[in-house]
């Protein structure tokens, strides 16, 4: 989707710090961390939140899920622990209507976080 900022991103229009890159996923830095950590994981496909997953594409959660250990351990994060954050809808706090889920660490974590 042309006009959507992390699809830009992961086609490389726009740069960011790469973290991770496959066929179906991209992670890349946040410009405004929240944490010391703060990467954010897409899929390279447009989903614009989770309400809006196709059934036939699931798997793309599963994979993000699968890979989050290995871009938390890329970062430096695995070890000591890490929150992977999926926000959905505006009052959830997502405002950029493409999934994404945010890895975020590097600090003591606490709850319930604000």
């Amino acid at each position: 989707m042309s006009d959507c900022i992390f699809c830009r991103i992961a086609a490389k229009e726009i740069p960011s710090k790469v973290v991770y890159e496959d066929d179906v996923i991209f992670a890349f830095d946040d410009i405004r961390p929240q944490a010391p950590v703060h990467t954010l994981i897409i899929p390279k496909a447009h989903i614009a939140s989770l309400n809006d997953m196709p059934d036939d594409r699931t798997d793309v959660i599963g994979h993000i899920f699968a890979k989050a250990p290995e871009i938390a351990a890329a970062k430096g994060i695995k070890a000591t622990g890490y929150r992977l954050v999926l926000n959905t809808g505006p009052d959830s706090g997502q405002d950029v209507f493409h999934v994404h889920f945010h890895i975020l660490g590097g600090r003591k974590m606490h709850w319930p976080p604000g």
